[in-house]
């Protein structure tokens, strides 16, 4: 079965037990980023198999090439699609999640995933731009994301982007993360 998504796919996603361990290993190994991070995460909307129950993540962004990579730690027990694919914890530190697709119609592309029979086991609203997880387990091995595309995170994606264009070998792994001035 093809996934029914129109949009790009932009990000490979993993679940891993430290941040900046493993931020620092993709960057000597394989010269990505530099890595954002953003602390114990928090929504505006969130909806997890019907509840509203936030697990405490904390998110690490950054490129390889062209790719966004995403590295995310829990630090808690709630249940969560984290846990969902990984009760004990990732295996040896580290392992896939998920895919991220740029969609431009969120709710269109939401909404053809739901007819085509994949459930939602995550929808959230954060930074002004909507994303949900679909588990795409028997396809991907992984859930698959759609995650709206406004112009102000496309921008912020692209000045990781550039970021990852402009990283010296042995710079630092991760950089402070910082947000435009609102106008």
């Amino acid at each position: 079965m093809q996934l029914p998504v129109v949009g790009t796919l932009f990000q490979e996603a993993y679940y891993v037990d430290d941040l900046e361990r493993v931020a620092a290993a993709w960057s000597e190994s394989l010269g990505a980023g530099p890595f954002v991070v953003s602390p114990h995460h928090r929504c505006d909307r969130f909806d997890y198999r019907g509840t509203d129950a936030q697990a405490d993540v904390s998110y690490a962004f950054g490129y390889l090439d062209d790719v966004m990579i995403q590295f995310i730690v829990q630090h808690d027990d709630t249940p969560s699609i984290y846990l969902d694919m990984y009760p004990d914890g990732p295996p040896h530190g580290a392992g896939f999640h998920h895919i991220g697709i740029l969609v431009e119609d969120f709710e269109a592309e939401f909404d053809r995933l739901v007819d085509a029979g994949f459930v939602c086991a995550t929808r959230l609203f954060a930074d002004n731009v909507d994303a949900a997880y679909f588990d795409t387990r028997s396809i991907t091995g992984g859930f698959t994301e759609i995650h709206g595309s406004p112009v102000h995170i496309v921008d912020t994606f692209a000045r990781w982007r550039e970021s990852h264009r402009r990283h010296a070998p042995g710079g630092p792994a991760i950089i402070p993360r910082v947000r435009p001035a609102s106008n």
